[in-house]
């Protein structure tokens, strides 16, 4: 039986997750097929927009989650939502924060640009 066959391993406690173009793990990918969706990219389709305070001794900043596009396009979304909202902010690793609690601000936003849009948390 040889590496390519029909449905292919998910999963192993050996490599971890696998590569389903060349049926390796992820780490050792040789598959020239590129074009496979990023984790930040599965999903719902949603944008989640949640409030988070740990780890930043007590101040809240808005994150902003599950935005479509490259980093080119959510840098200038991140500038646009922040002069929205008057406040700083930054991109980090696909994720838009924004200083204080800005969700609602930020939901009307982002509904007006005909994205689907939840409150994520409390």
């Amino acid at each position: 039986m040889g590496r390519k066959t029909a449905g292919g391993l998910v999963y192993s406690t050996d490599g971890g997750r696998m590569c389903p173009g060349c049926l390796r793990p992820e780490k050792d990918c040789v598959c020239k097929d590129r074009s496979r969706r990023t984790a930040a990219q599965d999903g719902d389709g949603s944008v989640r927009i949640s409030r988070q305070t740990k780890g930043r001794k007590g101040a809240g900043v808005t994150l902003i989650t599950g935005l479509p596009g490259n980093a080119v396009q959510l840098a200038e979304l991140a500038k646009t939502l922040k002069r929205h909202c008057g406040v700083g902010g930054s991109v980090k690793d696909g994720v838009v924060e924004l200083q204080g609690d800005q969700r609602l601000r930020a939901q009307a936003l982002l509904e007006e640009r005909g994205l689907k849009v939840k409150l994520a948390g409390g």
